[in-house]
């Protein structure tokens, strides 16, 4: 059994699949049931609004809509930010413009393959590489 400090309380507590202590998972809890609750009733709400109404903070929301326990769908209005420039967007991490400038500048570095194969940036949001792709093309 072993013993970690809760990153949200900082509590000593016997670890288990959340990484967080019984009592901040209790009080996550409650925080997804208030946003849960929120978004059913106002389904026009931006995740600005659902923070200010729930107290619950914008880092958490975003949280639980990357864990898919809040789903976009059916909430037109309700984006997070991303992770690189704050932009609100409504899927993956990063925004187009942050992933198109991450792309450019990994093609511009030393010992890439060249610009020419790929300076145009991604067109939409199933262009990004993943691994199970690449280990499914090694079969």
């Amino acid at each position: 059994m072993g013993l970690d400090n809760c990153p949200r309380c900082g509590k000593l507590y016997a670890t288990n699949f959340r990484d967080v202590c019984p009592a901040c998972i209790k009080d996550i809890d409650e925080e997804y049931r208030l946003c849960s609750e929120y978004l059913r009733k106002h389904k026009g709400a931006s995740i600005h609004e659902v923070s200010e109404e729930t107290s619950v903070s914008i880092k958490q929301i975003t949280k639980f809509i990357r864990e898919g326990r809040i789903s976009l769908i059916g909430v037109p209005n309700l984006a997070y930010p991303c992770e690189v420039c704050g932009t609100l967007i409504r899927e993956n991490t990063m925004c187009i413009n942050c992933r198109s400038r991450l792309v450019h500048d990994i093609n511009k570095s030393p010992g890439s393959k060249g610009a020419d194969e790929s300076e145009k940036p991604p067109s939409s949001a199933g262009a990004a590489y993943r691994i199970m792709d690449r280990l499914r093309d090694r079969n």
